[in-house]
């Protein structure tokens, strides 16, 4: 392979790494083009690196077809390819990967896009049949449609293009990490709580105390970060913030829980900042005494108009709310930076007066210990201050406005988190080290001489506040909520860093919840809020969710109750940060392959532990404010898991299904069986388990909750056809069986015969203990019409079964199981009634066009008089069609394959118990007595016996009964089994095998014995004559089974067992036939003779 290693390749951004060239596979063309002068054989050219011909396809052309390949060259300049395009006809061309023919793609990361994916079209990879088998001509290369081919890209894919092209004509508007995120973290964690009640706590906690409880907030908020940083880190982030992370980790049931209550949070906390900002506007009214109405009112009109306000930059565009942000932000760096000057400002004698001395190791000192008041305590003083280092989600929030979330989120939240705490820190050690607990404001509070100062360092610097410790001061760390403004070089910057805290933590949370909102309503969790999903503009601007925030904000400022809705508003986040703990936890313990996150710095030990930390947190701040969040999550755990949304995200928590699945059937497999807990594991011969719904309802009786049940199916034919179908429709199967709440699996296997298939799942089926015990099977209705290879194989599946050791269940009812015949006629009349709906569509839209006046109304209205007519003969048809199939449509067949879902009335299950096969014929119909749509039938028990010892026998009978804890209603023993049929019974037998007898006895020996060979499968004369006996019983068992169980609901009998080579298929077929004609639903029923009932404890 020829390499160019020039720089000039590398340096071209739009230079691709492989040239994938297309190659005539022609062996009878000789004549090469220019490109291929030089090369032998012809045909064959080797991939390069250069940038040749600006990156074309290379291509060998057939003489005269050059034009057709300019025409192709000219449909794009795309090089990486993953289908071969070719014609129908005579000319096969490929796509060379690494020198050869062949249609495998090099890897690309278009193959494994989702379909819709905004960052790029997702191609089709060829499939593993495509290259499996042998080429087949099946694609057609049209000038214009070569290029997308080439690129696996099919007609499906062509509106994601569109799609694409139009948000690329639009521009979307997408942040980086600082401005997307960073600034945005760091105005939502530095709140008001930072200007005005950071003073105090540290006045209540002291300064050691002080900054463990900073610590101990940055610790959640830090795990919390580490935790979603993996998250971001494993995979494509959308939008959706906090609800995205924990729904795509945990699954809908918690991210839909979490993620309605989040945005409520983020909805309410406008309201709380809003109310924060006013109620500092109205103390300047009051200090000015400039009052509108009130000071309930004025917060009330201060706050609706704010919220306007805040409401129309969010509406303007991202961007106008993102250069908001900044603004606020050189706002609140500024005032922060005020405040640190003015620490080092020399203080005057009103400052003193207020307890302000500047930096002094004494106020230090005094100040390092805690002086819990007013029953502070450490925990208390916590709850206050923790609402402050939250806002870590802010964002995340807006994950989908961002262009790297993966990278932006990591990045600038954690460094939003340690710049924040330094501040945080930083202010509360500077206003400790600078201002006294208490102090009076009166200058003229001077120490006398003389006065013994007792440790008190406003004393030693001068100033006698004792008074303070009998009666209330207004100034000092804890009294005095404006001290940062005190302190400060300027106060009235101090103002301005509370307007721009507080404004822009309520624009963040203006913002945040309806993102969060829409990205909810998007996945269609909660149906009926899908109508806040749509976006507009080219940011896909939530206005619909925009408005629902804008009102319940103003809901919440017009209640003005924000004191007693806070604490749950705070844990409605600490919910949140819980749950982003705990699905890196749970993601990490699942232990899936698909957990790959490129942030190692995390461990799912910490991760939980960051988890319990929250929860714990969350009963700090308010108990019944946990309690409340707890409940609401549940109720909508609980609704959002009954109403199961159809969505796949790969949660882990799906993962952790599939581990402890695993796992309990490993340990499942070092447990020994037992007797006692052995429950019926059935195979049931269904195939498609929509075409025979009455036999999986009867196996699914007494399966469900109890055993495993696998419906199966066989498919015999051209083997490729056969895998085919199997694979497409392994899924739908599956769905159709969960739909219907059948608690059962589906299986299907291609074979050559009907007997392979079975043969194969009866071995194969099942996994470790959890393997089938029991084959259930329908009776073969149309036997005497079947062929002899048909019969064969039936039989066959039977002796199979007892070779595996299995139980065998045969189940017989008057109508027969397979209704794939009305299945297709309803599915023909749906098909005609969607052409008549849209034919009707069709009528409206042009009657409502007509009303156009001139000639163009006039054909419309021709038009729609043709449409009628149309539409009247497909109405015939239909109505054609419906009266023709009323008289086809067996309804006794519909009612027959829906008879085992009803709810069978008071009646008997008669259980003809005749062998001893291990319990399996009398456990089967105690598992039905159990169940809610049998438990009025009761129990009638009929076994053989001696006329003279009719009474002893049912005595035996009913010890061992009551021995085995089964109940019964009666006990029958019947002592005329053994007699002889009467001859009506006896000549419909005969006349039943009649077709299927050789009578050899009647031909000479070598025409007999020409016979047997040609036709083997006929029953002898020697054969029938042989199991006479055998004959008579079954034949007389249908006589007493039609005298004494007519009206039963159910009749399970004692399955005759044919000796396999000795007893021919139709013979054993006619025993099964006349045993069970014209009687009630039946099931014929063998155990393998392995005890399944035990009497022991």
């Amino acid at each position: 392979m020829s390499m160019n290693n020039s720089p000039n390749v590398f340096l071209d951004p739009n230079a691709n790494r492989f040239q994938v060239n297309i190659i005539n596979e022609s062996h009878d063309n000789n004549e090469t083009s220019q490109e291929d002068v030089g090369s032998d054989p012809p045909h064959y050219e080797e991939t390069s690196f250069t940038d040749e011909a600006h990156n074309r396809l290379r291509i060998s052309y057939r003489p005269g077809k050059r034009e057709l390949y300019d025409n192709f060259l000219q449909n794009g300049e795309k090089t990486e390819a993953s289908l071969h395009p070719y014609d129908t006809h005579t000319k096969m061309y490929y796509l060379q990967t690494f020198g050869h023919n062949t249609v495998d793609p090099v890897p690309k990361i278009d193959y494994y896009r989702n379909t819709g994916s905004v960052s790029g079209n997702k191609l089709s990879r060829p499939s593993l049949l495509e290259i499996h088998e042998q080429l087949a001509k099946n694609i057609a290369v049209s000038t214009g449609s070569v290029e997308r081919v080439a690129n696996g890209e099919s007609t499906a894919g062509d509106e994601t293009a569109v799609s694409k092209e139009e948000e690329n004509k639009t521009g979307f508007v997408k942040f980086g990490w600082v401005k997307g995120v960073l600034v945005r973290c760091m105005l939502n964690i530095w709140g008001v709580m930072l200007f005005i009640r950071l003073s105090w706590i540290v006045g209540q906690a002291g300064i050691g105390l002080g900054i463990v409880v900073i610590g101990l907030s940055v610790v959640v908020t830090t795990l919390t970060g580490i935790s979603m940083s993996a998250i971001c880190t494993n995979g494509v982030v959308r939008g959706g913030g906090a609800y995205y992370l924990i729904s795509r980790s945990l699954g809908p049931e918690f991210g839909g829980s979490i993620g309605l209550i989040f945005a409520f949070a983020n909805a309410v906390a406008v309201a709380m900042y809003v109310v924060g900002f006013a109620e500092t506007v109205v103390e300047l009214l009051k200090e000015s005494d400039t009052l509108m109405v009130d000071e309930s009112n004025d917060i009330r009109i201060i706050g609706t108009i704010t919220v306007v306000c805040l409401l129309s930059i969010s509406v303007a565009g991202m961007e106008w709310e993102a250069k908001a942000q900044v603004i606020l932000l050189v706002v609140l760096l500024v005032a922060i930076a005020n405040f640190f000057i003015g620490t080092v400002i020399p203080t005057n004698n009103e400052k003193n007066a207020r307890g302000f001395f500047n930096y002094q190791a004494s106020i230090f000192a005094e100040n390092f210990g805690p002086d819990f008041r007013s029953g502070e305590g450490f925990f208390s003083v916590f709850a206050i201050f923790f609402p402050a280092a939250t806002g870590i989600l802010a964002g995340a929030n807006i994950s989908g406005d961002l262009k790297d979330p993966q990278s932006a989120i990591p990045k600038g939240t954690m460094l939003a988190i340690l710049i924040t705490t330094i501040a945080y820190i930083g202010v509360a050690v500077c206003v400790a080290s600078c201002v006294v607990r208490d102090a009076t404001g009166n200058i003229n509070d001077t120490v006398v001489p003389g006065m013994s100062c007792n440790g008190s360092s406003a004393c030693s610097l001068g100033y006698d506040f004792s008074r303070c410790a009998s009666q209330p001061c207004d100034y000092g760390l804890m009294n005095n909520f404006q001290v940062m403004s005190m302190v400060s070089g300027f106060g009235p910057l101090i103002t301005a860093g509370i307007f721009s805290a507080t404004l822009s933590s309520a624009l963040a949370s203006l913002v945040s919840a309806p993102k969060v909102f829409q990205a909810l309503c998007k996945d269609n969790i909660y149906k009926a809020l899908h109508f806040f999903a749509k976006g507009y503009g080219k940011n896909n601007e939530p206005i619909r969710g925009y408005v629902l925030t804008f009102i319940i904000a103003m809901a919440f400022i017009l209640i003005a109750e924000l004191n007693t809705i806070a604490p749950i508003i705070s844990n409605f986040f600490l919910a949140s940060y819980a749950l982003i703990n705990f699905s890196c936890f749970h993601a990490s313990y699942a232990k899936s392959p698909g957990w790959r996150p490129a942030f190692r710095y995390y461990n799912m030990w910490v991760s939980l532990f960051g988890a319990l930390l929250c929860c714990g947190v969350m009963f700090v701040i308010n108990w019944w404010a946990a309690l409340i969040t707890y409940a609401i999550e549940l109720f909508l755990y609980i609704y959002v898991t009954y109403k199961k949304p159809e969505v796949n995200w790969g949660s882990s928590t799906q993962a952790l299904y599939y581990i402890n699945a695993l796992d309990s059937a490993l340990a499942l497999t070092t447990v020994e069986d037992h007797v006692k807990n052995f429950r019926p594991q059935c195979i049931a011969l269904t195939g498609a388990p929509m075409i025979r719904p009455a036999l999986l309802d009867i196996t699914h009786t007494f399966t469900k909750n109890n055993g495993l049940c696998i419906c199966c199916e066989v498919y015999t034919g051209p083997r490729k056809l056969c895998v085919k179908e199997m694979n497409s429709g392994m899924a739908k199967k599956q769905d159709w069986l969960t739909k219907n709440k059948r608690k059962a699996f589906y299986a299907a296997v291609a074979a050559d015969s009907f007997r392979d298939g079975v043969k194969s799942l009866l071995q194969a089926s099942g996994l470790g203990r959890m393997k089938p015990n029991t084959l259930v099977i329908g009776f073969k209705k149309d036997w005497r019409n079947a062929t002899a290879t048909q019969v064969e194989n039936y039989v066959g599946v039977i002796h199979d079964a007892f070779d595996f050791e299995l139980g065998m269940i045969i189940v017989r009812i008057s109508q027969g199981f397979d209704i794939s015949q009305v299945l297709q006629v309803q599915e023909e009349l749906e098909k005609l009634e969607q052409e008549r709906l849209a034919l009707e569509a069709t009528i409206k839209e042009n009657d409502f066009e007509e009303g156009k006046s001139g000639i163009c109304g006039f054909f419309r209205k021709a038009s729609t008089l043709n449409i009628s007519k149309h539409e009247t003969k497909k109405e015939s048809t239909i109505n054609t069609l419906q009266s023709m199939h009323v008289g086809e449509f067996n309804q006794k067949l519909l009612e027959a394959s829906t008879q085992f879902k009803k709810k069978q009335g008071k009646g008997t299950i008669d259980i003809w118990w005749l062998f001893d096969d291990g319990g399996l014929t009398i456990l089967i119909p105690y598992i039905l007595t159990i169940r809610k749509k049998w438990k009025n039938c009761k129990l009638r028990i009929f076994t053989g016996g001696k006329v003279n010892r009719i009474e002893e026998e049912k005595l035996v009978m009913a010890s061992l009964l009551s021995k085995f804890r089964i109940k019964f209603a009666d006990i029958n023993i019947i002592c005329d089994i053994n007699i002889k049929p009467n001859k009506e019974s006896w000549k419909f037998f005969e006349e039943m095998i009649e077709p299927y007898r050789l009578h050899e006895s009647c031909k000479d020996i070598t025409t007999a014995e020409k016979l047997k060979r040609e036709t083997p499968w006929k029953i002898t004369d020697a054969e029938l004559e042989a199991f006479k006996e055998k004959s008579y019983r079954q034949v007389r068992l249908n006589e007493l089974l039609q005298e004494h169980s007519r009206a039963a609901n159910l009749i399970v009998l004692s399955l005759p067992v044919a000796r396999k080579g000795v007893v021919s298929d139709y013979l054993y077929m006619a025993w099964l036939e006349i045993l069970s004609k014209n009687l009630p639903p039946i099931l014929m029923v063998r155990g393998n003779h392995k005890n399944v009932l035990t009497f022991y404890s």
